[in-house]
C-alpha cells in the first residue's frame, strides 16, 4: 500500500514535522480504512422497524418525516388537507401525499372496504397527470361518486385548480400556490351518492393506493458515463425511468433524493458518483435484470424509506433483495450481487509466507449456522399482506448438527413469491457453506486481487471479503467459502401460490340473506299421507340484529302471492307446506326483518328445479312398499319356524324306492283401486326311480290401469339315469295400452351319453300398434354331436309380420377318414366383403354365385369361361371358343 504510506508522509510532514510515529499511525489508519469487509454471510435479526413495500397507516400532522418509495408499493399516504361543501356537505375532498420525488404513476386499482376495485381512466380537468373513477362507483350517466386526481411530483407541477375553486368560499381553503412540487400526491373527491353509500350500507371509504414509485437514474443508460449507453443524465430527472431493480435502488439511495430548491439531501446518503464503485454496480444491475429459467428477472424489490431511517439498515434491505453484500473497496461504495463468479487467481503455497500466521476454519461451529430457515414475503395476491414462504431444511444437515436449529429471514421488500423463495434458498446455502480463513499472501498475489473477487484455494472457491495491509505493506486476505452451486436454481421449488382472500362481508351491512335457494320436496303429513312442501335455504347470517327471514312465493305462471317466515335465521333452512299444492313449479324470494329497523332488499327470484310431488300416488306406493316388506318378514319367519324344518324332514324321507313330488306355492297381492302389485312364487321337487327334478318359478307383477310390468323367472335342474339338464329362463315385459316390449334370456346346459351341449339365447321383441319386431341371438357349444367332434355356433333371428330369417355361423371340428379336420360354415342368403366405401363390395357370394370386383389369380383351373352378357364362351375342356353376335 505505497499510496497510503505516501499520503501519510505528506500529512505528517505538513502537520507534525515529518514525525515517524505520526507517519506510522496515519498510514495504519488509512490502510485500515481500505479493509471494510463484505457484509456478514449470515443475516442478523432485523431491528424493530420492518422495512417493506407497504405503508399501511394514514399519516397525519406536520412532523411526518419525508419518505419515498423505490419500486411498487401500497400506501395510504399522509393526509394533508380536507374540505367539504355543497348541500348537506354532500361533497368532500382530501389530499394525500403519497411520496416525495418524481414518481411514475398509480397502478390501475385501489383497495376499499377490504376489496380490490379497478380504476377507470377519465379525461383530465386541470393540471393533474391522470384522473380516475372507481369501477362500481360510477352511475348510469357516467358521474363518479369517487374521483381521484393524480400528481406525480415533478418539478414545477401545476396546482389543482378545481380544489382551489370549490374551497374559495370555505374557511379551509386550498391555496393557488399549493403546488406541492417535488411531492407525489392525489386529490380524492367524493360525492355522497345514495346508491353507492347509503343504500349499499357503506360509510366513508378508506383507500389504499398502489403506487409506482420513484423514477430513478440508471448509469448503464447514460452515454456520458464510462460503459453506459443512452440518453439518461444524472442531473436531468426527466430522463430517468421507473424500475424495480435492487441495485438501481441502492445506487439512487446512495446518491440521495435532494430538495428542489436547496439541493439538501432529503433521503439517502447524498454521495456523488465519484464516491461510488460503478463497476460493481454495473455488474449487480445486469445480474438483477438477467432472466432465470422461469422467465422472471433474477432479483426485484420495492421499499418504502424515510429520511429518519438508518442508512445501514436500508442498504441491507437492498443487499438482501439480491442475495448480495455491501462493499467498501478502497474507499468507494459498491455492492456484490448474489451470482456465481469466475475465480481470478489460484492461491498456492508459494503465495503464502510461511513466517506469518494464518487462521483457517473450514467448518464453523453448529452454533454459528442454522439448518431450518423460514421467512415471509409481501404477497400482492393477499392484498399486500405478509405470507409465509416454503421453509428450507435438509434432514442431513439436521442430523449433522445434532438437533434442529431454526431461524427466519423475511423478505418483505420482495413481492414475487418465486424470487423470495429463491432468496431464501440462497441464504440457507450461504450459511451452510460457512468456511472462513485469514491467510497472509505475497505482495505479488495481494496486489493482483481485491475485495469481492473469487479465488481458488485448496480445491475450493473463496470470496475475498476483506483485504488488509499494514504499514509495511504486508497483505492479508480474509476469505469466505463460496460456490457457484449456491446460486443454482435447479431443484428450487416455486414460491407459494396465494389464493386471494374472499372479500369480507360486514354483517351489519347485510340488507338480505346470502345464497338463498328453494327446492320442492315431500314431508309425512297426517294419517301417514305424504304432503308436498317447499324447502328454503340460505347462509346463516352472523348478525344478531336479523330477527327473521321472510319468504314470498308463488306458483310459476300465476300472480297470487303467499308468505311465510322463519324466526331463527341462524338455522339456514326452513320448510313450509303452507299453500303448497302438488305437481306445481314454484318461484320464491326472501328478505329479512331487523331490530333496529334498517334498509332491506329482496333476494332474486329463485325457481324449484322440479314440480312438487303427487300426494295420492306417493302415499299409495309407500303403503304398498310397507305391506310388501311386512309380508316378506312374515314369510321369512314362517319359513324359519315351519317350512324349513318340514323341508328337511321331507328331504330326509326321500328315497329312490318311494320318493314323492312336492309343490309349494306362495302369493302376495296388494291392490288399491286399479293398482295391483303381486308376487307369486312356486317351488316344485320331484323324485322317482329314474328322475330327480327341482324347479323354481317366480312371477312379479305391478300394474296401474293399462300399465303393466312383469318379471317371470324359471329355474330347473333335472337328472335322469342317462342325462343331466340345467336351465334358466327369464322374461321381462313392459306394457302400456297394448304396446309391449319384451326381453327373453334362456340358458341351457345338457349332457348325455352322446355328447354335451350348452346354449345361450337372448331375445328382444317389441309390438307397437300391431307392428312387430323381434331379435334373437343364440350362442351354442356342442361336444361330440353326430358326425362332429365339437361345434360352436352363433345364430340370429329377427322377424317382422311373423316372417323370420335365420343367419349365423358354425365353427366345427370333425373327423373324416380317421383324420380330424376343422371347418367354418356361414348360413346366410348373402356373404360379402366390403372395403368400407359406399356401395363397393370387392367380394359377394349370393344365390350360388361368387362375384369378385377384381381378381388377381396365379393359376385358374376351370372348365368353362363365359362373359356376363353371354356373347363369348370358352370351353377349356374341349378347347373351343364361341362368339355370339
Amino acid at each position: 500500500m505505497a499510496i497510503f504510506t505516501g499520503i501519510a508522509t505528506a500529512i505528517a510532514g505538513a502537520l507534525f514535522g515529518g514525525s515517524a510515529l505520526a507517519t506510522s499511525l496515519i498510514g495504519g489508519a488509512l490502510a485500515f480504512g481500505a479493509k471494510f469487509a463484505v457484509g456478514k454471510l449470515s443475516q442478523q435479526k432485523q431491528g424493530k422497524q420492518k422495512h417493506t413495500a407497504v405503508q399501511g397507516e394514514i399519516q397525519f400532522g406536520g412532523d411526518v418525516p419525508v419518505g419515498t418509495l423505490y419500486g411498487v408499493g401500497k400506501t395510504k399516504g399522509q393526509r394533508a388537507f380536507y374540505a367539504k361543501w355543497d348541500k348537506g356537505n354532500k361533497r368532500n375532498a382530501e389530499v394525500f401525499i403519497l411520496a416525495n420525488g418524481w414518481c411514475d404513476g398509480l397502478e390501475p386499482y385501489v383497495y376499499m372496504y377490504g376489496e380490490k376495485y379497478n380504476l377507470v381512466a377519465q379525461a383530465t380537468i386541470g393540471n393533474e397527470v391522470a384522473r380516475y373513477g372507481v369501477q362500481g362507483f360510477i352511475d348510469g350517466d357516467g358521474n363518479s361518486a369517487i374521483s381521484i386526481r393524480f400528481y406525480d411530483g415533478r418539478p414545477g407541477q401545476g396546482v389543482d385548480q378545481r380544489l382551489v375553486d370549490v374551497t374559495a368560499n370555505l374557511g379551509n381553503k386550498w391555496k393557488a400556490t399549493s403546488k406541492l412540487s417535488g411531492m407525489c400526491y392525489v386529490v380524492v373527491e367524493r360525492y355522497y351518492h345514495l346508491e353507492f353509500f347509503r343504500d349499499a350500507g357503506r360509510g366513508k371509504p378508506d383507500i389504499d393506493f398502489v403506487l409506482r414509485g420513484l423514477r430513478e437514474y440508471d448509469p448503464r443508460k447514460d452515454s456520458t458515463v464510462a460503459g453506459g449507453s443512452g440518453t439518461q443524465r444524472l442531473n436531468t430527472p426527466s430522463t430517468w425511468v421507473h424500475t424495480k431493480n435492487p441495485a438501481v435502488h441502492r445506487l439512487n439511495y446512495q446518491l440521495g433524493l435532494r430538495a428542489l430548491v436547496s439541493g439538501r439531501t432529503l433521503i439517502g446518503e447524498g454521495k456523488s458518483l465519484g464516491q461510488i464503485d460503478l463497476a460493481t454496480y454495473f455488474v449487480a444491475m445486469n445480474v438483477c435484470d438477467t432472466l432465470r429459467s422461469n422467465g422472471k428477472k433474477t432479483y426485484e424489490c420495492s421499499l418504502f424509506v424515510s429520511g429518519d431511517d438508518d442508512h445501514t439498515e436500508v442498504l441491507k434491505q437492498f443487499d438482501d433483495a439480491m442475495a448480495g453484500y455491501g462493499l467498501n473497496r478502497r474507499g468507494l461504495s459498491g455492492v456484490i450481487p448474489g451470482a456465481p463468479q469466475i475465480p481470478v487467481k489460484d492461491l498456492t503455497a508459494a503465495d503464502i509466507p510461511i513466517d506469518r500466521a494464518k487462521d483457517v476454519q473450514f467448518r464453523p461451529s453448529a452454533f454459528e449456522r442454522f439448518n431450518h430457515l423460514s421467512g415471509q414475503f409481501t404477497s400482492i395476491e393477499s392484498m399486500w399482506n405478509p405470507e409465509s414462504l416454503k421453509p428450507v431444511y435438509v434432514n442431513a444437515d439436521i442430523a449433522a448438527d445434532g438437533r434442529n436449529r431454526q431461524t427466519s429471514i423475511d423478505f418483505l421488500q420482495v413481492t414475487d413469491p418465486d424470487i423470495a423463495q429463491y432468496l431464501l434458498n440462497i441464504r440457507y446455502r450461504q450459511n451452510r457453506m460457512g468456511g472462513k480463513a485469514t491467510v497472509p499472501v505475497s505482495r505479488r498475489f495481494g496486489l493482483a486481487v481485491q475485495e469481492g473477487e473469487w479465488i481458488t484455494w485448496r480445491g475450493k472457491s473463496w470470496l475475498i471479503s476483506e483485504w488488509r495491509a499494514d504499514e509495511r505493506l504486508r497483505i492479508t486476505l480474509v476469505l469466505s467459502e463460496t460456490s457457484a452451486a449456491i446460486y443454482d436454481d435447479a431443484g428450487i421449488q416455486p414460491g407459494p401460490i396465494v389464493v386471494p382472500p374472499t372479500p369480507p362481508i360486514n354483517p351489519s351491512l347485510l340488507s338480505t340473506v346470502q345464497n338463498f335457494n328453494v327446492a320442492a320436496g315431500m314431508i309425512n303429513g297426517a294419517q301417514g299421507y305424504d304432503t308436498p312442501a317447499l324447502l328454503f335455504t340460505w347462509t346463516p347470517p352472523d348478525d344478531p340484529t336479523i330477527t327473521a327471514v321472510r319468504f314470498v312465493y308463488q306458483i310459476e305462471g300465476t300472480t297470487e302471492i303467499f308468505e311465510d317466515q322463519c324466526t331463527s335465521p341462524e338455522d339456514g333452512s326452513f320448510r313450509t307446506t303452507k299453500n303448497v299444492v302438488s305437481g306445481k313449479v314454484y318461484n320464491a324470494r326472501a328478505t329479512i326483518t331487523t331490530v333496529p329497523d334498517r334498509l332491506r332488499t329482496f333476494t332474486p327470484w329463485m325457481t324449484t328445479a322440479q314440480p312438487t310431488g303427487l300426494q295420492t300416488l306417493l302415499t299409495g306406493l309407500k303403503e304398498l312398499q310397507d305391506d310388501a316388506l311386512n309380508r316378506f318378514k312374515e314369510l321369512q319367519q314362517e319359513m324359519d319356524e315351519f317350512f324349513r324344518p318340514r323341508l328337511v324332514e321331507l328331504l330326509d324321507a326321500f328315497s329312490l324306492e318311494g320318493a314323492v313330488g312336492q309343490i309349494e306355492r306362495q302369493q302376495i297381492v296388494a291392490t288399491i283401486g286399479d293398482a295391483l302389485a303381486q308376487i307369486t312364487e312356486e317351488r316344485r321337487v320331484r323324485v322317482s326311480e329314474n328322475e330327480a327334478m327341482a324347479q323354481l318359478l317366480t312371477y312379479l307383477q305391478a300394474s296401474l290401469g293399462t300399465t303393466n310390468a312383469r318379471l317371470i323367472t324359471e329355474e330347473t335342474v333335472r337328472a335322469t339315469t342317462d342325462s343331466a339338464l340345467a336351465s334358466s329362463i327369464t322374461t321381462l315385459d313392459a306394457e302400456v295400452d297394448g304396446n309391449l316390449a319384451r326381453l327373453i334370456a334362456e340358458e341351457t346346459a345338457r349332457a348325455d351319453g352322446d355328447g354335451a351341449l350348452a346354449t345361450s339365447i337372448s331375445g328382444v321383441s317389441a309390438d307397437f300398434n300391431g307392428r312387430f319386431a323381434q331379435g334373437l341371438v343364440k350362442f351354442e357349444a356342442v361336444a361330440a354331436p353326430t358326425g362332429v367332434d365339437a361345434r360352436f355356433s352363433v345364430l340370429l333371428r329377427a322377424g317382422t309380420n311373423q316372417s323370420f330369417k335365420v343367419s349365423g355361423f358354425y365353427v366345427e371340428l370333425y373327423t373324416e377318414g380317421g383324420v380330424q379336420k376343422s371347418r367354418m360354415a356361414v348360413q346366410a342368403d348373402q356373404f360379402l366383403v366390403t372395403s368400407g366405401n359406399s356401395r363397393h363390395y370387392p367380394l359377394v357370394f349370393e344365390n350360388g354365385e361368387l362375384k369378385l370386383a377384381v381378381a388377381n389369380i396365379g393359376t385358374v383351373n376351370a372348365g368353362l369361361l363365359q362373359s356376363l352378357n353371354g356373347k363369348m364362351k370358352i370351353d377349356l375342356n374341349n378347347g373351343t371358343i364361341e362368339i355370339f353376335s
